[in-house]
């Protein structure tokens, strides 16, 4: 898929704005996910499990609480947001072309 592609594709491109879409709406997930009190899946079953007390934290991370630093909650959820699709479309077309060369 190029982007000349992208823009005749009917599928590519609603695929697109749907993935626009998200990204303009994961501030507002992460403000709801506060406000609810969402704590992530695995981090309840260590609890559970009493293994949260033998956590070792770490720092290094590409998008740490999905959030760039510094940008400030919203607009560094709207930014990881960005990068993160950004980055896993780029690998995505990567790929293909890959496997597109290769048979």
């Amino acid at each position: 898929m190029s982007a000349g592609n992208a823009a005749r594709d009917g599928w590519q491109q609603r695929s697109l704005i749907g993935l626009g879409s998200l990204v303009v709406l994961a501030p507002v997930f992460g403000w709801a996910a506060s406000q609810t009190g969402y704590a992530e899946p695995m981090d309840n079953a260590a609890e559970l499990a009493g293994a949260a007390s033998q956590a070792v934290p770490t720092s290094v991370s590409l998008l740490p609480g999905y959030t760039l630093p510094g940008l400030g909650p919203h607009v560094g959820t709207f930014a990881a947001a960005l990068l993160g699709t950004l980055l896993t479309l780029l690998l995505a077309l990567a790929f293909g072309r890959t496997l597109a060369r290769l048979s």
